[in-house]
């Protein structure tokens, strides 16, 4: 059974965190010189991916005691929080191009950017805590796979229109405090339990 709860914190954190990364600007990249669907259609599959991997991570540490856990998390999460706040802008990095337009081509250089990219990124390691903390792993990876493809659609589409809008060091900022509150109150918990 889903949560819609638990789905849609996911979503919510994922989301803000994943806007201000570099996979969003190579998204944006890819969007403009491909085809969309072509590019979002390896993006999506990668992050697919991620998330699994994520998921299953964080269900092992399900089988840790709960004080152990929610400590853990709480740790993670205020690491994940100082990441966000003290990083500097990150440099975009030359998207290489492939050789011709084709869906394969164009897919698998989405697919291989995405899955280099984001191995070991911040919101892979939150996924694996949000799925440690809410023992939920179906609705943590909905939740997660349909932020990250919201923000690749973001990306792909109309990520520059968002960023003239919304100032990238707000979207961060909000991203860091809710993982902040996040992390208070795992370690409350923790404390409390």
């Amino acid at each position: 059974m889903i949560s819609l709860t638990v789905t849609a914190v996911v979503f919510g954190v994922v989301f803000l965190a994943e806007l201000p990364d570099k996979t969003a600007l190579a998204g944006l990249v890819l969007g403009t010189r491909y085809r969309a669907s072509y590019v979002f259609a390896g993006v999506a599959a990668a992050f697919a991916l991620h998330v699994a991997l994520a998921v299953a991570a964080g269900s092992v540490l399900t089988l840790l005691p709960q004080q152990i856990v929610q400590a853990l998390t709480g740790v993670l999460f205020l690491g994940g929080a100082a990441v966000l706040l003290l990083r500097k802008g990150e440099v975009e990095e030359e998207v290489r191009k492939p050789e011709n337009q084709s869906f394969w081509k164009v897919s698998g250089a989405g697919f291989m950017l995405i899955l280099v990219a984001e191995f070991g990124d911040l919101t892979q390691i939150m996924t694996a805590n949000l799925a440690a903390r809410y023992d939920d792993p179906l609705s943590v990876g909905l939740g997660a796979v349909l932020a990250l493809w919201a923000v690749a659609g973001l990306g792909i589409v109309g990520g520059k229109a968002l960023m003239k809008k919304v100032p990238l060091r707000l979207i961060t900022q909000i991203a860091a405090l809710v993982m902040l509150a996040l992390g208070l109150w795992s370690l409350w918990e923790a404390v409390t339990g």
